[in-house]
């Protein structure tokens, strides 16, 4: 499986970021509705998303369908993506690379091993911890994402 990547609703957060430094004031003002947006601030939705869309073909068909994934996830699990995305997108690239080394080990085990795995991982060291990810480093990523 490919490793954790920035996706169609980060380029979305990050769009919204300019309304989201705004919801920081004291008294903020809720955000309107998408049909109370005037065009520019449509726009400034739209475009990290249409530009993605338009220079990575190949991929239009991996967008449509997290976007239909996305549109049928319950909201609980829909605030438990943002915050992961939100946790990526803090993480320094040594943190990113440990994260993508024990996502690839982890995949496909089920319940028990995956929480005897973490059990063990959070006994670790920081050093052993590097260690193993040195190890069992994750497969390359595609520098596309």
């Amino acid at each position: 499986m490919p490793s954790p990547t920035p996706s169609l609703l980060l380029l979305a957060a990050l769009a919204l970021a300019p309304f989201a430094a705004s919801a920081q004031d004291a008294k903020p003002d809720p955000l309107p509705a998408w049909e109370q947006l005037s065009p520019a601030q449509r726009e400034l939705l739209i475009a990290p998303v249409r530009d993605r869309w338009n220079r990575e073909p190949d991929r239009r068909l991996q967008f449509m369908e997290f976007a239909k994934r996305w549109q049928s996830m319950p909201q609980p699990q829909r605030e438990r993506a943002r915050h992961g995305m939100q946790r990526w997108e803090e993480m320094s690239p040594a943190q990113r690379d440990e994260a993508r080394a024990v996502f690839h080990a982890v995949h496909g085990m089920d319940k028990d091993a995956r929480a005897a795995f973490m059990a063990n991982w959070r006994q670790m060291s920081a050093s052993q911890r590097a260690d193993w990810v040195k190890a069992h480093p994750a497969p390359e990523r595609r520098e596309d994402h």
